[in-house]
């Protein structure tokens, strides 16, 4: 199993919602086996850049590269990278 982890950072809070709703469209994509979009809680002590997490699970590297390749994948990246700042992603074999 694949843990595919993004973290995006606004450049202002009124963009959080907006980059939140053009990332649900990614859970429209089938080859997930979890899906979720959230707001940061923004509760460490140390550190709280990042305003929204997407967090998926995928069966193998063939689902999450399926993933990617969907048109929705591009469609989403298209309209959320002009509204977020930061990106960073991991994906955890587990």
């Amino acid at each position: 199993m694949i843990r595919h982890i993004i973290f995006f950072t606004a450049p202002s809070p009124d963009k959080v919602e907006a980059i939140c709703q053009g990332l649900e469209l990614l859970g429209t994509i089938p080859h997930s086996s979890h899906f979720e979009v959230r707001r940061n809680s923004k509760v460490d002590q140390i550190s709280n850049e990042i305003d929204v997490v997407v967090y998926a699970e995928f069966a193998d590297a063939a689902a999450l590269a399926a993933y990617k390749a969907h048109p929705t994948y591009a469609e989403t990246t298209r309209k959320v990278q002009p509204m977020r700042e930061l990106r960073f992603s991991a994906d955890i074999e587990v």
